[in-house]
């Protein structure tokens, strides 16, 4: 495979923005710089004074740049309690990615750290976890699904949410509009459609108007503040 399926294109587009915003989230709930470790059997992820419930999505291979599932990991399999399983959610959906135990990913060069980091980012989204965690190791990478009240979800945030959408579409352009009205329902914005804008009503009374060109490409995003 040379690209993203159309199917998991489109669950990026809806949300990239979405999980990206959850992922600052978590951020600030670990300590910066700290040494981690994580316990598979016990289900643990533990960064400087800080421990969260965790599973592994799947690890990323920087040797020859694939992916593979933790359910696929030999070591592992789908009925481990610390593993997180989206295939049969995937194969409702029809996502190939989800369902194939090792991805190739060796075409990837966009802006994202590698291609496994988009695969876990939108099964985050999907799944809503409460973010991701990108473990070292020596020839790549874990991914590891924050499952965890201790981290609060992302609210909406005026300032913040340009940036996240537009983060958003440079890692999933497929479908501009789907990401704007995907990042607002997620928020519990009520907003309306026209052929050239997305306008969404803000807990404050104001408003956020996203506009399109001739090519449904967003174009501007702004923010009009309540009069009240």
């Amino acid at each position: 495979m040379s690209g993203f399926s159309p199917a998991f294109d489109r669950l990026g587009a809806a949300y990239a923005a979405v999980a990206a915003q959850q992922q600052e989230v978590l951020t600030e709930v670990l300590p910066a710089g700290a040494d981690w470790t994580t316990d598979l059997t016990a289900g643990t992820y533990t960064q400087g004074d800080v421990t969260l419930h965790v599973a592994l999505i799947g690890s990323f291979a920087e040797s020859d740049r694939s992916w593979l599932w933790g359910w696929a990991n030999p070591q592992f399999g789908p009925e481990h309690p610390a593993v997180l399983n989206p295939r049969p959610m995937g194969s409702r959906l029809g996502v190939p990615e989800m369902t194939t135990p090792e991805l190739d990913l060796a075409w990837y060069d966009g802006p994202a750290r590698n291609g496994g980091e988009l695969v876990a980012l939108v099964t985050n989204g999907l799944l809503g976890l409460s973010g991701t965690i990108p473990g070292r190791y020596d020839g790549g990478i874990a991914y590891f699904a924050v499952r965890d009240p201790a981290v609060p979800n992302g609210g909406w945030d005026s300032v913040t949410a340009p940036r996240l959408i537009t983060g958003g579409l440079s890692l999933f352009p497929a479908d501009h509009r789907l990401t704007v009205m995907r990042f607002f329902s997620h928020h519990r914005l009520p907003y309306r459609q026209t052929e050239t804008s997305i306008v969404a009503n803000l807990p404050d009374g104001g408003s956020c108007v996203a506009r399109f060109d001739d090519r449904d490409r967003l174009a501007d995003l702004s923010m009009t503040v309540s009069g009240r």
